[in-house]
């Protein structure tokens, strides 16, 4: 791409380096998968707490959607900015700041006593977590081959999943022995305690004294490339899909399935655990592919379409009477888009030098971030006055559109330009 600098200091691999690379980027890698599961547990306790949030704070639906919209607006807002941070300071600064900005805001929510409180305190969350996963690609573009980084992508992903299967159970145990309130604190010191590892563990490089010497380029040339519309629009059809999931699930099977929350933290991990699987077979799926010698574009519609399909199965879970069934379908939906995401997370590293990567990362989450705040309310509002099939219906065909939109916008899968092996994109 004219007009890009060299990698900065940070993300350059050097010779004292490549001997323990190989073992590094796994302990890396598990590092930025396990700060995922805390992420996500971070964002599973508004969802499992909501029942018991909304009588302490007289909230209703269209008031909870506010409050997801709040996090996902701070998120929307963070996004770029942290991507941006990554790619100038690099992921070992960037990802630790981030940590410590949005643990700080998980601990302050011990302190709300009303619905805007809490709203503010998850705006303030939004912003750092907007960090995770500009940090996680920043990284695995510096430790990973281009073969290798869908899988450790849909590894560092599975994190979310994990994350939402252990929250339901453990939240639910903290409230029921501590409090509701306890719920917020543990999140915030696991980040605590994860921080100090991941500054021992990710090597560290000099940091620019100017803005000279870091890699630059400028937001108006990354909007100007067909592959940032394309990536932005996949993830705004996309990125609400799985939100829907994490944060309307617990609440669906509340108000419609008239679980309790025991059972609700007995079975609710159900869905997520089936997901896990897909983030991780998804990356696995596409580096086999890749090692055939098929063409990146080919991998990409074959692992993309097929999982969007998959999708369509969340339109069953409305018409199933029985709570089991429907979580298994919820579970399948869940677990295809994960697989989807992977290599939607995956395409970002085809279509963009690993240089840009972070800003590249970074817009996506603002296209991302814009559909989850809209997403939320419009979700508040269907539940409210009509009910969940409409918002079922939605999420069964976002991923097949946001596929469509990938590959129309994306010119350079079809071009052939990224199966040459001198190509960064």
């Amino acid at each position: 791409m004219p007009g890009i600098e060299p990698n900065f200091p940070e993300d350059e691999p050097d010779a004292s380096e490549a001997p323990t690379k190989s073992r590094r980027r796994w302990v890396v890698l598990t590092l930025i998968f396990s700060i995922t599961v805390i992420n996500f547990i971070d964002r599973q306790t508004l969802s499992v707490l909501a029942p018991v949030l909304r009588a302490s704070y007289h909230l209703s639906n269209e008031a909870y959607g506010r409050i997801v919209a709040a996090l996902q607006f701070g998120m929307m807002s963070s996004e770029f900015p942290m991507g941006w941070l990554m790619d100038r300071i690099g992921a070992r600064l960037g990802l630790t700041a981030a940590v410590l900005w949005w643990s700080a805001a998980t601990g302050s929510q011990v302190f709300t006593r009303t619905g805007l409180q809490l709203g503010a305190t998850r705006l303030w969350m939004g912003t750092g977590e907007a960090g995770n996963y500009s940090g996680g690609m920043k990284a695995v573009s510096r430790f990973f081959s281009r073969d290798q980084r869908t899988l450790a992508i849909g590894i560092f992903n599975s994190g979310s999943m994990i994350g939402a299967t252990v929250a339901p159970p453990l939240i639910v145990f903290l409230m029921q022995r501590y409090g509701f309130r306890a719920a917020f604190v543990v999140p915030a010191l696991l980040g605590a305690i994860w921080v100090p590892l991941w500054w021992f563990v990710y090597p560290g490089r000099k940091v620019p004294t100017s803005l000279e010497e870091s890699t630059q380029i400028p937001v108006s040339a990354l909007l100007k490339q067909s592959s940032a519309w394309a990536v932005m629009m996949c993830r705004f059809l996309i990125g609400p899909v799985m939100q829907f999931y994490w944060y309307w699930i617990p609440s669906y099977l509340y108000s419609v399935r008239h679980m309790s929350l025991t059972q609700i933290g007995v079975l609710g991990w159900i869905p997520f655990f089936l997901g896990n699987s897909g983030g991780v077979f998804g990356g696995w799926a596409a580096g086999w592919l890749q090692r055939r010698n098929i063409k990146i574009y080919n991998v990409r519609q074959i692992t993309m379409y097929g999982s969007s399909l998959l999708c369509v199965t969340s339109l069953i879970v409305p018409y199933l009477h029985n709570a089991v069934p429907a979580l298994l379908m919820i579970g399948i939906a869940v677990m295809a888009d994960n697989f989807l995401s992977a290599n939607m997370f995956g395409a970002i590293t085809d279509l963009f030098p690993d240089q840009a990567v972070g800003r590249a990362t970074g817009l996506t989450g603002v296209s991302g971030g814009l559909s989850g705040l809209l997403f939320p309310l419009l979700t508040g509002v269907l539940v409210d006055h009509v009910s969940y099939k409409p918002v079922f219906i939605m999420v069964a065909f976002m991923p097949l559109l946001g596929t469509l939109a990938l590959f129309i916008l994306g010119k350079k899968y079809r071009t052939g330009e990224l199966d040459s092996p001198a190509t960064n994109g």
